[in-house]
């Protein structure tokens, strides 16, 4: 039987018929967005939701409305969630998850994409302004990323740990799939680098001489390649690597604090320096990591580096150190150090910029100085 449309009504028909079932045949996902926001310490702030059976925590977010931009989505739980007006500077993180990956709800969510903004740091007022609508959250934390892969479920906290080290190495836009990069793995992510919160007692800097009656139990310095960028050393362990200036305790065979420091850097990072300045000193009050000594001095100094050999063992641990190369600035944010560690990462610089006439290092991706050292003009 012949059709009774017209030829130009059948062509019509079948081509509704073949878009609906083109759009029936794309991927459907859900859309999230979600903010990396951090106290002055640098600990990232994690919500309780209600809502969750197994009681594990979220970054500040939600799920993307009809019509709704990730960034607007963003700003607006922002709000909702913590009563807060925040700037989004940046897309940290893209992140996909595949319809069947252990850590969603089967049944509930067909897939999900998640965008993470940087939301910046908050100041003590913006702490205290935080109010939770208690129906959905019932409390939030700021927290060290160690502890906060804990409260996370896993694929949330590789996302938060990608999105947080990507803003501290100044790194592009970190695209993960199921929790895991898909392009290549920044130097932090690669050695699982954690900042660790520091008492303040831990960065003020007292700039004349260490007081007779105080021992100097350590050694530590900002040791400045000729770029202006200084090098950290990262221990790996267990819980992953915590990032630390090169130095150390001062042993009784070292004559000096000096002798420490280049002892320590060539053991540590296989770095030869030159022209160590003392910066100041903080107050240890207890000595309690040496064993409950008492009152005690921690010098920091300035050193040029002039050389950097290759990779070796550390002869205290039996293990390599990372090397990463980072702005003062991105260093001080991964000591964990506060305000006080930004100032003391500023004096430094100002230091071997006038002794040394060292450029100020540009904002870069932090990088690991290669296994086989490096070459210094």
């Amino acid at each position: 039987m012949s059709s009774s449309l017209p030829p130009s009504a059948r062509v019509g028909s079948q081509s509704v018929l073949s878009t609906a079932r083109y759009a029936a045949a794309r991927h459907a996902a859900w859309l999230g967005a979600a903010a990396i926001i951090t106290d002055e310490a640098g600990r990232v702030l994690l919500v309780r939701p209600t809502y969750r059976k197994d009681h594990s925590w979220l970054l500040p977010g939600g799920v993307v409305e009809a019509d709704e931009h990730p960034r607007v989505t963003c700003r607006r739980e922002i709000t909702e969630e913590l009563g807060l007006v925040l700037p989004l500077s940046a897309v940290l993180a893209v992140h996909s998850s595949s319809q069947h990956h252990p850590d969603l709800e089967h049944g509930s969510c067909p897939g999900e994409v998640r965008f993470v903004f940087d939301a910046g740091t908050l100041t003590p007022d913006q702490v205290e302004a935080i109010r939770l609508p208690r129906e959905e959250l019932s409390e939030y934390a700021f927290l060290e990323t160690r502890d906060a892969v804990q409260r996370l479920r896993p694929v949330d906290g590789r996302i938060m740990l990608a999105a947080y080290r990507a803003r501290l190495g100044n790194t592009a836009t970190a695209h993960l799939a199921d929790g895991r990069h898909i392009l290549d793995v920044p130097a932090l992510d690669r050695h699982d680098v954690h900042v660790r919160y520091r008492p303040l007692w831990d960065s003020p800097l007292h700039r004349g001489p260490v007081p007779e009656r105080l021992p100097v139990r350590q050694a530590w310095a900002w040791c400045f390649v000729p770029d202006g960028r200084i090098v950290l050393v990262a221990d790996p362990g267990a819980r992953g690597a915590g990032p630390m200036l090169p130095g150390g305790t001062v042993e009784s065979t070292d004559a000096t604090p000096e002798d420490t420091l280049h002892r320590e850097a060539a053991e540590e990072a296989q770095l030869t320096l030159t022209d160590p300045v003392r910066l100041g000193w903080v107050l240890d009050e207890t000595g309690k990591v040496y064993g409950g000594v008492g009152p005690n001095a921690r010098l920091r100094l300035v050193a040029r580096v002039t050389a950097v050999g290759p990779a070796a063992v550390d002869p205290a641990t039996g293990r390599p150190f990372a090397r990463p190369l980072a702005t003062p600035a991105q260093a001080a944010a991964l000591l964990g150090w506060g305000t006080p560690g930004a100032r003391q990462a500023q004096r430094a610089v100002d230091t071997a910029r006038a002794r040394w006439g060292l450029p100020t290092a540009s904002p870069a991706a932090i990088e690991e100085i290669p296994a086989e050292g490096m070459h210094l003009s």
